[in-house]
């Protein structure tokens, strides 16, 4: 019988290769990391900026009132229509004010009358003087209801043409119409608002922050904002820090256009971006961050070996990232292998299993 010798082999698990090669290139990299490994950390400049969300709104609205009771005829206008200051809007009219333009013209004509009465009645004393038949006293007693008469004559013109102004709603200055407040045919009181403008100089952009952002606002900053309808964003600077609480626990920050002539919208919303001042910091490639139970770390290459360094990361730009704290300008930052040699005493601690 032919004698058949067995060959035995032991099966190792593929996770248990797989572990040894990642601890064995581990231990391969958790000693020395060399120059080319390491790179030097240089300061940049750097802006921050504070987003919130921001919408233009009026600063307050101008009601034009009726300035004596009456009936609205002839509205002339409708809301988003703009208007110049002096623009007619509508008239007064109705039993009241007829009333009151008819006496104020009776009163005109009565004044004129008695004016031009003065007037011939001075022309014959001044004729009359020279040949001794009247008196100086006569000849200064009719200059003066002449000069009465004029008075009387003025007022009353000023007092019908204030009816007549009062009679025609206007427009105070340019703006908006936001509101109708009548209706032609409509009967309204003294001081009842027929119109309501939004003045062109009244709107202001109002934005709301939170904590630690509203505490870096200060007036004059400037910024941009972009509005959400895409069209391109408008320089802006911080006018006030009014300091009242929004319903969301913020606060409403008051933004200026930084040109004099821009075209707000009311209502219009979008973003709000404000440059806090330029600083100076660190920067080192992204891969050279270790996160490790919540903190950060980087492996500063020294002389005396790799040493392990906190530190409190900001903003990135494109592969770099700005180290707020933690690291000085100059220091040697390992970038191969760091992570590998931040863990090198848990990989020295470790056996392959057998």
């Amino acid at each position: 019988m032919k004698d058949h010798r067995f060959c035995t082999r032991r099966i190792v698990p593929l996770r248990w290769i797989a572990a040894a090669v990642s601890l064995a290139f581990a231990a391969s990299a958790a000693g020395q990391a060399s120059d080319a490994d390491a790179v030097v950390a240089q300061l940049h400049p750097v802006t921050f900026h504070l987003d919130a969300y921001g919408q233009v709104e009026p600063i307050g609205v101008l009601p034009v009132d009726a300035a004596e009771a009456g009936v609205v005829e002839g509205l002339k206008v409708l809301p988003g229509m703009h208007v110049r200051a002096g623009q007619e809007l509508a008239h007064l009219g109705g039993p009241t004010m007829r009333t009151l333009l008819m006496q104020s013209e009776a009163n005109v004509r009565s004044a004129r009358s008695q004016l031009e009465a003065a007037q011939k009645s001075l022309a014959i004393l001044s004729e009359q003087f020279p040949a001794h038949l009247t008196t100086r006293q006569a000849v200064h007693q009719a200059e003066n209801t002449q000069a009465q008469s004029q008075t009387a004559l003025d007022n009353a013109q000023s007092r019908l043409d204030s009816v007549r102004q009062t009679m025609t709603v206007s427009a105070p200055e340019n703006g908006t119409v936001l509101t109708l407040n009548g209706a032609s045919g409509q009967l309204v009181s003294a001081g009842q608002p027929i119109v309501t403008l939004q003045p062109d100089n009244g709107l202001w952009l109002r934005a709301a922050y939170y904590g630690a952002d509203l505490n870096a606002i200060r007036a004059g900053m400037t910024g941009r904002f972009t509005p959400a309808d895409g069209s391109g964003p408008i320089a802006v600077r911080v006018c006030s820090v009014p300091g009242v609480l929004t319903a969301g626990g913020g606060e409403s920050i008051a933004l200026c256009p930084a040109a004099l002539k821009v075209a707000w919208l009311s209502g219009e919303a979008g973003t709000v971006t404000l440059d806090l001042p330029r600083q100076m910091l660190v920067a080192i490639p992204t891969r050279a961050l270790i996160l490790n139970q919540g903190k950060w770390w980087v492996m500063v290459h020294t002389v005396k070996g790799d040493v392990p360094q906190e530190v409190v990361p900001g903003p990135a730009s494109g592969w770099d990232t700005f180290i707020e704290s933690g690291l000085a300008a100059g220091a040697k930052v390992v970038v191969n292998n760091a992570y590998l040699l931040f863990h090198a005493s848990v990989t020295e601690q470790y056996q392959i299993p057998d």
